[in-house]
């Protein structure tokens, strides 16, 4: 039963955000539409049995005057609805048209649903920088694959929740309706001396509520299976992406041997899930057969006594089989759909545990380093103690002031924390404490490994800005500023330009983009480390010839780099951490 609140609430926890949205008035519209159209098709099926039984008993007595009218018109009938039993074509047309819509309406709701429920979770993960967070943090439940979470889980949340759901409400709706024929077609038996009235609704939910149960002792295992198989697919796809947009890097190491070793341990993971879930689908599958087998003879076996003692007409022998079938399908419902459900209810538990996730992490905000506006015109590092996710110390409590129009580089070994330091005043490393204060202004961070986004050269040299913020004069300028000026002729070629850059190339890309955007505060991690030294003391000197006014801030370690520098700052280590000494300006080689 905790299993099963538990996955109620997952339901209610990913699906009440878009019936509370903007689109609530939409969307509960729709969902009314089609549960009154899946209702209608339920009473429509009571008609259908009722034409049948009144059909057969026609047939059976060579009555073709009325056989003809129960299937081209309508019947005057005591039992039927407005007294009258409408014919089976009617019926028949008035159900397709029901059907068609119903479903149409239905893949509206969805392909709606999913639209608003992607833009909810791709903002979430993109808000206050979760999706960096969560590369931090990658043990932790809920932040792998998030790819996979937004693009797949959404989608199939979404269609299984309204294909499942609405067949459950559907389910009840004639169980209750076939229920009632059951009901009234059904007899009394004596057992042991004590009367058992209705006889046949009894035997079918014993037969129904066993099969349930049996299915869920079978199947149980397959919840937890799917859960896996969805992660290790989603493992081994990164690990395929990973390669490709990695291409050059392998292939100068000659390391195809390695990662094919490592692709082949990611599938033969998948494939011994997947050998597990088949030997667990294959008890499913014998059983749920056998289980629908067994059930079509059931409803003829209970009432056969009266037929053949000629209590019964063979038309209400019909009827009674097939009231009986309806309600045993529709009290057998979890049974028939048990599969299904195992594979929904590990998407729900992996796109819930992602949603929480993120969450958490909203919860955390301000809790580690406290990133402050502040309202006067210097960069100030209060107190800042910098920390590993292991907890392990970078930095000790420091405390740093950048004046306005200064040039300070930051150097010193290795791992030594400088990065995280960057990534801290940037306001993405959560770990540790005390608080940065920014200036009101332009702030642009420039790190190691250019970021290179789909699309255009146009679109990359502009970004984070709009592809149209810039003129073509002055995108072709900053081009030719950062050495780049022969790709100026490309400048609206889609193409992966991240594959296409050498490593140099994207770092005079993204100075390029600081020229562009002309911050009041340009921080550099290494940005230029991939070029030639002339190359990046030429870079710094245009840097500063182009942006007199900005504040700059560079890790930096080539003595001619530093020397074009103000400040020079060291970060050293220490056996409590790390602190940052002032040191003297290198003289320049």
């Amino acid at each position: 039963m905790r299993r099963l609140g538990r996955f109620l609430r997952n339901i209610g926890y990913l699906a009440a955000p878009y019936f509370r949205s903007q689109e609530k008035w939409s969307a509960w519209g729709l969902l009314l539409f089609v549960l009154a159209a899946d209702f209608a098709l339920v009473r429509i099926n009571v008609l259908v049995n009722l034409n049948g039984g009144a059909w057969v008993n026609a047939l059976q007595q060579y009555d073709s005057v009325t056989f003809f009218h129960l299937l081209l018109s309508y019947e005057p009938s005591e039992d039927g609805p407005f007294g009258i039993i409408p014919g089976f074509v009617p019926l028949v047309v008035v159900a397709l048209l029901i059907w068609v819509n119903g479903r149409y309406m239905r893949q509206w709701l969805q392909i709606r649903m999913r639209r608003w429920l992607t833009a909810y979770y791709q903002d979430k993960w993109l808000a206050d920088r979760a999706y960096y967070q969560m590369q931090l943090q990658p043990e932790t439940l809920g932040n792998d694959n998030p790819d996979q979470r937004i693009s797949e889980d959404i989608a199939d949340f979404v269609e299984s929740a309204l294909v499942l759901g609405f067949g459950l409400l559907t389910n009840i709706v004639s169980l209750v309706s076939f229920l009632q024929i059951l009901y009234m077609l059904s007899f009394p038996v004596s057992v042991f001396g004590f009367n058992i009235p209705a006889y046949l609704v009894w035997v079918a939910f014993g037969y129904s509520v066993i099969g349930t149960l049996l299915a869920q002792l079978i199947g149980r295992p397959l919840v937890s299976l799917n859960f896996i198989r969805q992660r290790l697919e989603a493992d081994y796809r990164f690990a395929l992406v990973r390669l490709r947009e990695n291409a050059e890097g392998v292939a100068l190491y000659a390391g195809e041997k390695d990662e094919g070793q490592i692709l082949s341990r990611r599938f033969t993971a998948i494939v011994a899930n997947f050998r597990s879930i088949m030997s667990r689908n294959w008890l499913v599958n014998a059983f749920t057969y056998s289980y629908g087998q067994v059930a079509g003879i059931i409803p003829f076996l209970a009432a056969s006594p009266l037929y053949f003692a000629k209590q019964i007409s063979f038309g209400t022998l019909s009827r009674v089989a097939g009231a009986f079938g309806e309600v045993q399908s529709s009290a057998s419902w979890i049974v028939d759909n048990y599969m299904v459900l195992a594979n929904w209810a590990s998407t729900v538990e992996r796109l819930a545990t992602f949603g929480r996730s993120l969450d958490a992490m909203q919860a955390q905000l301000g809790t580690g380093i406290a990133q402050v506006i502040g309202t006067g015109k210097t960069f100030e590092i209060r107190d800042l103690h910098l920390q590993l996710p292991n907890q392990a110390t970078l930095l000790e409590h420091t405390n740093l002031t950048l004046a306005p129009g200064t040039t300070t580089v930051l150097s010193g070994r290795s791992g030594g924390g400088k990065s995280t330091l960057f990534r801290a005043m940037a306001g993405i490393w959560p770990f540790g404490s005390g608080t940065v204060q920014r200036p009101a202004g332009k702030v642009m961070f420039l790190p190691q490994k250019a970021y290179i986004p789909l699309g255009t050269l146009r679109r990359a040299v502009a970004y984070p800005a709009a592809i149209d913020a810039y003129s073509q004069q002055e995108i072709v300028a900053a081009l030719g500023d950062a050495g780049l000026g022969f790709l100026a002729p490309e400048l609206d070629v889609d193409m992966a330009w991240g594959q296409r850059l050498s490593g140099g190339e994207q770092q005079r890309l993204a100075l390029a983009r600081a020229l562009l955007s002309k911050p009041d505060w340009l921080f550099l991690d290494e940005a230029t480390a991939n070029l030639d030294p002339d190359g990046e003391a030429d870079l710094y000197r245009l840097l500063r010839e182009r942006l007199p006014g900005t504040t700059l801030l560079s890790i930096a370690h080539r003595p001619d780099v530093v020397a074009q520098h103000e400040t020079h700052l060291v970060l050293q280590k220490t056996p409590a951490g790390g602190v940052i000494t002032h040191e003297p300006l290198p003289a320049a080689e």
